[in-house]
């Protein structure tokens, strides 16, 4: 790859949790993998409105080891065919994330620009996004390090704010404010909403980040150099690189270096943190309403009601938000959207799955669904996509029967392979070796019965993985 000093190498971090927008986002598939505003994802959107010029160079995207098969594969869904996904072994947070890949950058070019973005935003003036990444090149091929501005409309308690300063160098970066302050930096006008988006050169990154916190500098070029690719994967060495701080872009170099440019940004820009966020830049009715499923209203304003498995009705409510989904149902204030990450860190401290998994858990061959459980047993619609297969693996505590319900299957039990069809069932005893496979051509559909003593996830010994888990 030839780079020049104006090549622009997209770099998407995309390893945040959205934990505000629980039920619908969770730890194990979060808002960035959703289509919250329009088909696409948050993800793919953030790929698509790249720059003609920007679009030509396969993107770099940083991401979460658990997230790296439904990365991977919505990447390919919008004709990517060879991004660098590099994998973090476990949140360090944005700056970490950042260095992996400005060092994955220096491989090919020491001047090439990275535009760094977060995989989980909203942009709906896309020409305008454009104008302003022109603007910033001007100052990044300088050595800047560019951020993006947002001019505020309403005094937001949400976002950390920046203040512009002569020639748009940035003055101060400020955390969230109160609402009284909020409301100041507002009416003075030389402040902006901090878009967490960013223009620099990959080098001036490591620079300045060796400047001022020389730790994390070292640990993430060892964690990178004795990492290693693995498939569509690069894998960091995750001993060494779990010993880095864990701090943000801001916090870890911006706040604290005089090369920050700030160009601002008028792009219908959102980072969508909470639902109330969704409710305003989602098309709404002539009731002020958001509609999303089977729904049906009486005497209701101003509301973000979603429906994904049966009937939501609503009588006599305004500012609210209803989430339903198959396994949790959210009923809050939209004025107090913010405070739905409480409700995540009380599953978190009970230990509940539905912090971290929806009811449908998607895997790398494809997907399961929990139909019903009891005592010792547990029913599961398993779909195995075309051409994919579960690894060779047993079980210790648990037998399992298999009943095809769409497609053709190919099992191993033991030492026997075999085919069945629509409507054939087979058992898999406690300790066998075993593998289902789709060898056809539409999906396989599988009802799956476990009995026994222990029924969790954990419970798998595998013997041969194509996914190298």
């Amino acid at each position: 790859m030839n780079q020049t000093s104006s090549t622009i190498i997209p770099v998407v971090l995309s390893g945040g949790a959205g934990s505000r927008l629980w039920p619908l986002s969770r730890e194990l598939y979060p808002k960035q993998l959703l289509p919250l505003v329009g088909e696409q994802t948050l993800l793919q959107q953030t790929i698509d409105r790249l720059p003609d010029t920007v679009a030509t160079q396969a993107p770099i995207v940083v991401c979460n080891e658990e997230h790296r098969f439904l990365v991977a594969e919505q990447i390919r869904e919008v004709g990517i065919k060879s991004p660098l996904i590099i994998l973090e072994p476990e949140g360090r947070n944005t700056a970490p994330a950042l260095t992996l890949a400005a060092h994955a950058v220096l491989q090919d070019s020491a001047n090439a620009m990275m535009l760094v973005m977060p995989a989980d935003h909203v942009i709906s003036k896309h020409a305008d996004f454009h104008e302003a990444i022109e603007q910033g090149k001007k100052y990044a091929s300088q050595g800047k390090l560019v951020t993006f501005g947002i001019t505020p409309d309403k005094p937001e308690t949400g976002y950390g704010y920046i203040k512009a300063g002569v020639d748009n160098h940035v003055d101060e970066f400020v955390e969230k404010p109160d609402a009284e302050t909020a409301e100041r930096y507002l009416q003075s006008g030389d402040y902006y909403w901090n878009s967490g988006i960013f223009l620099m050169q990959a080098q001036s990154w490591l620079d300045e980040l060796d400047r001022h916190n020389k730790e994390m500098h070292d640990i993430c070029l060892d964690a990178f150099k004795q990492g290693h690719s693995d498939e569509d994967f690069f894998r960091v060495e995750a001993d060494i690189f779990s010993r880095s701080p864990g701090d943000s872009i801001d916090y870890a170099v911006m706040e604290k270096t005089d090369k920050a440019v700030v160009i601002p940004m008028h792009a219908g820009w959102s980072d969508v943190g909470a639902f109330s966020s969704l409710w305003e830049i989602s098309v709404q009715d002539s009731n002020g309403n958001v509609v999303k499923g089977d729904v049906i209203c009486d005497d209701t304003t101003d509301s973000l009601l979603h429906a994904e498995h049966r009937l939501l009705a609503t009588v006599g409510i305004k500012d609210h938000i209803i989430i339903e989904t198959a396994d949790a149902v959210l009923v809050a204030d939209k004025s107090a959207a913010q405070n739905v990450k409480n409700i995540v860190q009380t599953l978190k401290k009970l230990e509940r799955s539905e912090r971290n998994l929806h009811r449908r858990v998607y895997r790398p061959w494809g997907s399961y669904e929990s139909i019903d459980s009891g005592d010792n047993f547990q029913a599961k619609r398993l779909t195995i996509n075309i051409g994919e297969s579960i690894s060779l693996q047993l079980h210790n505590h648990r037998a399992e029967h298999w009943v095809v319900v769409k497609g053709t299957a190919r099992v191993t039990c033991d030492e026997k392979t075999f085919l069945l069809s629509e409507n054939e069932s087979t058992y898999i005893p406690i300790g066998a070796k075993h593998r289902l496979e789709n060898p056809g051509k539409i999906p396989l559909e599988i009802i799956e019965v476990q009995s026994g003593s222990y029924l969790g996830e954990d419970d798998i010994v595998r013997f041969e993985d194509k996914y190298n888990r």
